[in-house]
């Protein structure tokens, strides 16, 4: 027998076809407790490569103090609720210059076209598009079409570690005080034109209204103001 022939009854030996179905977890079990593996190589990792092109990738690097407005957009998503368990997911892109918020949308999903939107929005209003924008590494904005759209403005991309939120802390405290100082203090919306209204009187407070010592006691609006007069 030659070797091809003796490979193909080994394969003839080991497979098996079998009238009922079976438990993937009770296989697994039963592996388990007679120490049985499954004789298939793994693929090989270099984390050490992986960590060094993560890092590299995380440009802005929590230097989260800007001393003039629009050098850095971060930008991230939130889910809220309304009615009985509805959800939306609420876009938002702020200038690290003050915290000041730039634009906000809400979409049904955190997709790559309601990212870029949103960052049209913030364009429109600026009057100019930031060097640089930092955002987690969500299906978003690890997409091609956000990227490309980064691209087409003249901006680099940096991006956090994965699963490190204070690598985008600055928007991550700006969403804990928009559910616990503003929305938390709202009636619970029931349609979703009630929980849009109530998002865009919070962002309006959250840009002319609530002062940070952060800002000298200003505004983020007058903090801002005072920037570029």
């Amino acid at each position: 027998m030659n070797n091809e022939n003796q490979k193909n009854q080994e394969v003839k030996e080991y497979t098996f076809d079998f009238s009922f179905r079976i438990n993937i977890k009770r296989v697994r079990r039963i592996m388990r407790e007679h120490g049985i593996r499954a004789d298939i190589r793994q693929k090989n990792h270099n984390r050490k490569q992986e960590q060094e092109q993560i890092k590299a990738e995380n440009l802005l690097n929590c230097q989260f103090k800007q001393t003039e407005p629009n050098k850095v957009w971060v930008t991230d998503t939130s889910e809220f609720t309304y009615g009985k368990n509805n959800k939306v997911r609420l876009h938002a892109v702020l200038d690290l210059y003050g915290s000041y918020p730039l634009s906000h949308l809400v979409s049904p999903t955190e997709t790559a076209e309601a990212a870029v939107t949103v960052f049209k929005q913030a364009e429109e209003k600026a009057g100019a598009f930031a060097p640089m924008v930092h955002t987690d590494r969500g299906a978003a904005y690890t997409s091609q079409q956000f990227n490309n759209y980064l691209s087409s403005r003249n901006s680099v991309h940096s991006l956090s570690a994965p699963g490190t939120p204070r690598d985008n802390a600055v928007i991550e405290h700006f969403w804990s005080d928009f559910k616990y100082v503003w929305l938390a203090h709202q009636p619970h919306a029931e349609p979703l034109a009630e929980l849009v209204d109530q998002i865009d009187r919070g962002f309006e407070y959250f840009t002319k209204i609530e002062i940070s010592s952060k800002r000298n006691n200003l505004t983020a609006e007058d903090f801002r103001n005072e920037a570029i007069a």
